[in-house]
């Protein structure tokens, strides 16, 4: 397979190399979100899963459903997480020795975890190291189906081991069902061809989100769309109400449809538009998969934010 012939389409709206000043080049990426355990998708002491109300579908605005959020910080976490553990594994791997990067209190500012996701200086009173705006963005996901038709709440009891027989129940622990699906939409901002492959190999390798992951939370990510231009052309929340007026064919073809037929007109560039055929996202995410995170792409990832940063604190 051609790798070049692979990023054709994608080359005008990708950099040579990341800068502080931004452009518009924007590539999305439509991703399905599917729960493949139980998840506890929450952020309130309550322990109760994030619901919002809205319509249930474009179709039907005016009939009021009530939706599972997965709240664009906790994608985020996950994601970031994970591109700072396949780095960190990639250095070991080819030799290689970088500044140590973790979140959230000891941040390089040096690494492609830095320069893709941003970072804010963790040393006080140094002006050299400024902050790092990010280039990649998440909005909250919101999930397909009802709430009444996908949550659950499951008792948990304690085992005594003396005679093996269960007390008072602790408690519940209110999750989203497996097999959920939340379409979502990650955008890319002024990025490199490498950034983009390392964005997408944290999305195909993260597989845990949520609160308490150790006993669930398992997800599968998959991009259904990758579409190009001067700006955002589709939200989380318009792919799903608009998904849910095709629950019986959700596809690639499907979500590309929806994006040319209705989305593209409302841009305010819709020129410059380009929208990947579905073999045409199967080929790119086959290639970023299968690139590897060797020794001579691991060095130009880094210099690549080396000069980011000379040319940011030169200003």
């Amino acid at each position: 397979m051609n790798t070049n012939n692979t990023f054709d389409k994608l080359k005008p709206y990708l950099v040579e190399r990341p800068r502080p000043i931004i452009g518009a080049e924007t590539v999305q990426l439509i991703l399905m979100r599917e729960i493949l355990d139980y998840t506890v998708l929450r952020t309130e002491e309550t322990r109760e899963l994030n619901t919002v109300h809205t319509p249930f579908s474009v179709n039907k605005a005016n009939e009021q459903v009530r939706r599972v959020a997965f709240l664009a910080t906790k994608q985020k976490a996950a994601e970031s997480r994970e591109l700072e553990h396949l780095l960190r594994t990639a250095t070991a791997k080819a030799g290689l020795t970088y500044p140590e990067c973790y979140l959230k209190d000891n941040l390089c500012m040096q690494c492609p975890r830095c320069g893709l996701y941003g970072g804010t200086s963790t040393v006080a009173g140094q002006q050299e190291r400024a902050n790092i705006k990010h280039r990649i963005e998440y909005s909250t996901a919101f999930s397909l189906l009802p709430f009444e038709d996908i949550g659950t709440a499951l008792t948990f009891n304690a085992i005594n081991d003396r005679n093996q027989t269960t007390g008072q129940a602790l408690g519940q622990r209110f999750a989203v069902q497996p097999a959920t699906l939340f379409p979502s939409v990650v955008t890319l901002k002024s990025v490199t061809q490498r950034e983009l492959i390392l964005a997408v190999k944290a999305l195909l390798a993260c597989k845990s989100y949520g609160a308490e992951s150790r006993i669930g939370g398992d997800v599968r990510n998959t991009i259904w769309g990758i579409v190009a231009g001067w700006e955002e052309v589709i939200t989380s929340l318009e792919l799903t109400l608009e998904l849910a007026d095709h629950l019986d064919k959700l596809n690639a073809e499907v979500i590309k449809q929806i994006v040319q037929e209705k989305y593209l007109p409302m841009t305010g560039n819709p020129k410059q538009i380009v929208m990947l055929e579905p073999a045409e996202i199967e080929a790119l995410v086959k290639v970023c998969a299968e690139t590897e995170m060797d020794g001579a792409f691991l060095e130009a990832a880094y210099q690549d934010i080396a000069k980011y940063r000379e040319e940011q604190l030169a200003r």
